[in-house]
C-alpha cells in the first residue's frame, strides 16, 4: 500500500503537503522514452479493466514499446530501469483521519527502489475510491491513458514545467471551456446543480447532462467541441474524504479544470455550484 500520495500528475503538482516528495529530473524523463513499458494487469481475472486496458493501448499507445504482465512479475521486474509501468495502485493520504484509499494510474520508472513509492512517477492520475464499482471510472480509461502519454510528452519537450506549478499550466485552460460543450453526468452534480434550470442561473455556456454512454462515444470519436468531467469521490460509501473534480477534452485530452474539496454536509460528494462560478468567471 502506498503511504505516500502521489496526488495528480505527480508530487510537484499537488497541493497537498506530503511526507515524501519526488519531482521526476530531466533524466528520469529523458530515461523514460528508452523504456519498454509493463502493464501490470490486475490479479482478479473478472474484472472489467483487464480487457479494457488492452483494449486502450493498442489504440492510444505510440511512444514506447509496451507489454502485458502480471502483479507477481511487476514486483520481479520493477527493479529493471530498462522498464517503465503503467499500473494500478492502492493510495492513502498521510494523517488522514478519514483512512480514505484511492485508486491511482500510475507510469512511474523501474530502479533499484525497494518500495514502490519510490519509483519516479512520470504521472499518475486519480480514478477512484478504493472500494467504489470500477463501472465509475473503466468508460473514460482511454481518455486517462492519453492524457499520461500526452503528459510525457509535454515535459519532454517542456521539462521546465515539471519544476514550475504544474497544475498551473493545466489552469490556464479554464478560459477556453467557454468554447466547449461540457459534459455531466446528473448522478456527478450536487443538488443546488442537479438540473439543466439550476445550472443555466448561474453558468451560461453551453452543457449538456448526459449519460456514461454519451462520454464513452465522445471520447471514441475525439470529438474537440466536447469537455466532461471526470469525478473522484466517494459514491455513496460514506466516507466524506476528498471529491476530485477534473474537466477533461475528450479529443485532446487536455485538462480544462482541476480542484478538489472536502466532502461535508455543506459541500457533498458532486460538482458545486462554486465549480460552475469558477468556470463563468474564468
Amino acid at each position: 500500500m502506498r503511504k505516500t500520495i502521489i496526488a495528480l500528475i505527480y508530487s510537484a503538482l499537488s497541493t497537498i503537503i506530503i511526507a515524501q516528495s519526488y519531482i521526476p529530473s530531466r533524466d528520469d524523463i529523458n530515461a523514460f522514452f528508452n523504456t519498454k513499458t509493463m502493464v501490470v494487469l490486475l490479479d482478479n481475472p473478472l474484472l472489467e479493466y483487464n480487457i479494457v486496458i488492452k483494449e486502450v493501448m493498442e489504440q492510444e499507445w505510440t511512444i514506447t514499446e509496451f507489454e502485458y504482465i502480471t502483479f507477481k512479475e511487476f514486483e520481479e521486474l520493477r527493479f529493471d530501469p530498462q522498464y517503465s509501468f503503467l499500473y494500478m495502485s492502492q493510495v492513502t493520504f498521510e494523517n488522514d483521519k478519514t483512512d480514505a484509499r484511492y485508486r491511482f494510474l500510475h507510469l512511474s520508472l523501474g530502479g533499484d527502489y525497494f518500495r514502490k513509492n519510490q519509483m519516479p512517477d512520470i504521472a499518475s492520475i486519480p480514478l477512484s475510491y478504493y472500494n467504489v464499482e470500477e463501472d465509475n471510472y473503466i468508460y473514460k480509461l482511454a481518455i486517462l491513458v492519453r492524457f499520461i502519454q500526452k503528459h510525457a510528452l509535454l515535459i519532454k519537450d517542456h521539462p521546465e514545467i515539471v519544476s514550475a506549478n504544474v497544475l498551473q499550466h493545466y489552469n490556464n485552460n479554464i478560459k477556453d471551456i467557454k468554447g466547449k460543450n461540457l459534459y455531466l453526468l446528473e448522478e456527478e452534480l450536487s443538488d443546488e446543480v442537479n438540473s439543466t434550470a439550476r445550472i443555466k442561473k448561474i453558468y451560461s455556456y453551453d452543457f449538456r447532462i448526459v449519460t456514461k454512454e454519451n462520454i464513452t462515444e465522445a471520447i471514441a470519436n475525439r470529438d474537440k467541441d466536447i469537455v466532461f468531467l471526470h469525478k473522484v469521490g466517494p459514491e455513496g460509501t460514506k466516507i466524506n474524504a476528498r471529491c476530485y473534480k477534473i474537466i477533461i477534452g475528450a479529443a485532446d485530452a487536455n485538462f480544462y479544470y482541476f480542484d478538489y474539496h472536502k466532502i461535508s454536509n455543506k459541500k457533498p460528494d458532486g460538482f458545486l455550484s462554486q465549480d460552475f462560478k469558477k468556470l463563468e468567471r474564468k
